[in-house]
């Protein structure tokens, strides 16, 4: 390293023509500058400089020298610059990674306006209900779901989504009406392996009254996709985040169930790695997804 900082020094002196001037760019004493030269030499054991009272002049040797000089200089520049883009402005790679059912198209509105407003940003996006390890996979954020206690990473509440029961209009024709949470317990359960929450739930009544029931499933599938459709189908009931099924539920293809009795948001969160600085492409997608995200709740 003590080399390359004197590479750096005598690329300067020969730029700027003498000690003088390359102490005041460099923000080193004169004397310091020379003593930089002098050691450069003694190591090469080859001179560079022809010094004389009135001005510095190049050896053969020293100008062959000077070019890989001002080449690693430049670099050097080129990298510090990358990196000052990098902190004030979203350039480079993002990859983020989401839970399946945002898939669909959220993802989409709420990042497009800034890929439109920063050419130099591309998007690579990972959708999985499963966590994975951001830092392993190279993930600058994640969307979560639920409560976050990976003391690794740095989580950001995003929103309260409701969730929503429902069903298909074939299956409640075949179940019957639903009036009281009791009855979940003889209808069939679809949800996202291993989500045991879902398994669990507490309903609020209308004047207060609690319900905690624990519903067996009887179709469990590895993402939120698959438990929708199976749900559409009319296959069952499932548990649903409102905003993924606003269409669904608007067109009639799904109907919500229990509406007067109230279930526990889904919370969402963004998740990063933890670091000392975010990258600008990381607080810029933060912001996006925030803005485009939460006025879904």
């Amino acid at each position: 390293m003590e080399q390359l900082k004197r590479m750096a020094v005598f690329a300067t002196v020969v730029e700027r023509g003498s000690m003088v001037g390359a102490a005041e760019v460099l923000g080193m004493t004169a004397s310091a500058v020379s003593q930089q030269i002098r050691k450069l030499e003694e190591e090469t054991q080859v001179s560079l400089l022809h010094r004389t009272t009135r001005k510095l002049t190049l050896t053969e040797a020293g100008a062959v020298f000077y070019k890989s000089c001002a080449q690693v200089l430049a670099l050097a520049q080129q990298a510090e610059q990358r990196l000052a883009e990098l902190r004030d402005a979203p350039v480079g790679e993002l990859r983020i990674a989401a839970p399946v059912g945002f898939s669909t198209g959220m993802l989409t509105e709420a990042l497009a306006p800034l890929l439109e407003a920063h050419p130099g940003l591309s998007l690579q996006l990972f959708f999985h209900d499963e966590q994975i390890d951001l830092v392993e996979q190279r993930i600058d954020l994640a969307i979560r779901v639920g409560r976050q206690e990976d003391s690794s990473l740095v989580a950001r509440h995003l929103a309260d989504w409701p969730a929503v029961l429902c069903c298909a209009p074939a299956y409640l024709a075949r179940s019957g009406p639903i009036r009281r949470p009791e009855q979940l317990l003889a209808l069939d359960w679809i949800s996202l392996n291993g989500e045991r929450q879902q398994h669990q739930l507490t309903f609020t009544g209308p004047d207060g009254e609690q319900q905690r029931l624990r519903l067996e499933c009887r179709v469990g599938c590895n993402n939120i996709l698959g438990v929708r459709s199976f749900t559409l189908s009319g296959m069952g009931l499932s548990l649903q985040p409102e905003p993924e099924v606003r269409e669904e539920l608007a067109s009639g293809r799904l109907l919500a169930l229990l509406p007067e009795w109230q279930l526990p948001p889904v919370g969402l969160y963004i998740v990063t790695p933890r670091r000392d600085a975010l990258p600008a492409k990381v607080r810029y997608a933060i912001e996006a997804l925030r803005h485009g995200l939460s006025r879904r709740g």
